[in-house]
């Protein structure tokens, strides 16, 4: 199971970024664990400046906007 964490303050692109990741993992089959990190610490701990922040496993993957379905089912897959 991955883990991914969806960094920000709780905003409307952050809610979007959660949604998709949660779709396109179902879409692609693979059982994910969905957090969502709002305290500004834990993002700014990550180098994470600009929000949303995809984190993916330990390792920040994506910041600021909002990724596309394609791009999160080639994240869940490797």
């Amino acid at each position: 199971m991955k883990n991914v964490k969806v960094l920000g303050s709780g905003c409307r692109n952050c809610e979007a970024t959660a949604k998709v990741i949660a779709q396109a993992a179902k879409e692609a089959g693979v059982e994910i664990e969905l957090e969502k990190i709002t305290d500004m610490a834990e993002i700014l701990g990550y180098g994470v400046v600009s929000t949303p922040g995809v984190v993916l496993d330990g390792k920040v993957v994506h910041a600021g906007g909002i990724p596309g379905p394609d791009q999160v089912r080639a994240w869940v897959r490797e």
